[in-house]
């Protein structure tokens, strides 16, 4: 059977099931008409071959304690090693209910509470919030804009902000949020190097790794050896195949000692087995999702060069920052000579958007809107003509 959910352009109603995007603006202190492009979740329907293997489970009415077996470590293997030239080993993987609460396990398994944990700014916010939450401190090394219009990595700070707070844990997001840079091997080799020299644990977080428009993604314990002696490889089908709330994620732990203080802390929070849909959608994604994948790879790629050349011709005062990766578009309303809290006003109040304004993603965030453009061409263009009309008042 083919593949049938590869239409990307038709609008699917998500309103009424309990959708986080559609269904909760009242109660996140938004009005309740907004046209929401904040989350990062797809308004795409999932692979048909998801759709059936959840159809067919779902014929056998008992749900028991369950879990997969061979077939799902190779469905991941195969993905892996066709997608990201990456070869896994069984033993390697441990599954969680999300990537957020496998960083939260690794705060807890590789520091102390008072312990300094180094981020980049700015940065999806729920990296903050699990250092902080757990007690630990936040240290930045922010990335810098460069002449190219793509952030940067300061290397002599962040080596310098390594050696300065006795850094023993280093929370790398890449493809990184909201920036979209995907650090090229060079540039990962360089910090990876620095964390090597100086015993600073890497927890590598690659949800987005499917979603990379210029050059290929580099996995970081792919790299070199040595790195696999220091570092935890976060991924998960949740982003590429639009299944965030089945709440499954595959965590790879080459080094043994650093996967055993990591399970010490996921059996201390009771975690055992997980969502058996969430575990069979997964399976089906990565078994049978190619074809899917790659139509709604180049779908995103269209929107993201539609959003930019729309941005230049129509926005005046606004950049969109370049990056390679994810769908996540990262605007900078600094030249509007508007001020960010007003931006902020005139996004919600005035046109009537829900976007992720950037001081969410640490004070290098001010001024900046974080936009979804997955989602059908019509409603990401509604929402660039409501923030031309709306935001900077422009006919």
């Amino acid at each position: 059977m083919a593949e049938r959910n590869l239409d990307f352009d038709s609008i699917i109603n998500r309103k009424g099931t309990n959708c986080l995007k559609y269904d909760f603006a009242l109660r996140r202190g938004m009005p309740e008409d907004v046209l929401p492009l904040w989350v990062a979740d797809m308004d795409f329907p999932t692979s048909s071959y998801v759709q059936d293997a959840l159809i067919e489970r779902l014929a056998h009415p008992v749900f028991g304690y369950s879990e997969v077996q061979d077939e799902y470590f190779n469905a991941l293997a195969g993905w892996m090693k066709r997608h990201h030239n990456w070869e896994i080993q069984r033993s390697w993987l441990t599954k969680t209910p999300g990537v957020i609460f496998a960083l939260a396990m690794a705060v807890k398994a590789y520091t102390e509470p008072g312990d300094c944990i180094l981020i980049q700014q700015p940065l999806y916010y729920p990296f903050a919030e699990v250092i902080e939450d757990n007690k630990r401190v936040v240290v930045s090394s922010d990335l810098y804009l460069g002449e190219d219009n793509r952030y940067h990595i300061d290397y002599d700070d962040f080596e310098r902000k390594i050696k300065e707070h006795n850094i023993k844990l280093f929370l790398l997001c890449n493809p990184h949020n909201p920036s979209g840079r995907d650090f090229t091997k060079e540039e990962l080799t360089v910090i990876g190097d620095i964390c090597l020299n100086n015993g600073v644990i890497v927890v590598s977080d690659e949800i987005h790794n499917d979603f990379v428009f210029k050059g290929e993604h580099t996995v970081f314990a792919s790299i070199k050896k040595e790195y696999e002696d220091i570092c935890v490889v976060c991924t998960s089908a949740s982003k590429t195949f639009n299944l965030a709330s089945m709440l499954v994620s595959n965590i790879f732990i080459p080094n043994r000692e650093l996967k055993k203080k990591f399970r010490k802390q996921t059996d201390a929070a009771g975690m055992s087995q997980l969502n058996i849909l969430g575990l069979l959608a997964t399976q089906a994604a990565y078994e049978k999702g190619d074809v899917w994948y790659e139509a709604m790879h180049s779908y995103v790629k269209a929107n993201i060069e539609y959003t930019r050349d729309y941005v230049r011709k129509n926005l005046p005062g606004v950049n969109i920052i370049d990056g390679e990766g994810t769908y996540l578009m990262w605007l900078d309303f600094r030249g509007t000579g508007i001020s960010a809290g007003e931006i902020d006003k005139r996004i919600v109040n005035d046109a009537r958007l829900w976007l992720d304004s950037g001081r969410i993603f640490g004070e290098s965030g001010v001024g900046f809107e974080r936009i979804n453009v997955a989602a059908p061409r019509a409603i990401v263009t509604e929402c660039l003509e409501r923030i031309r009309k709306h935001v900077l008042k422009l006919s």
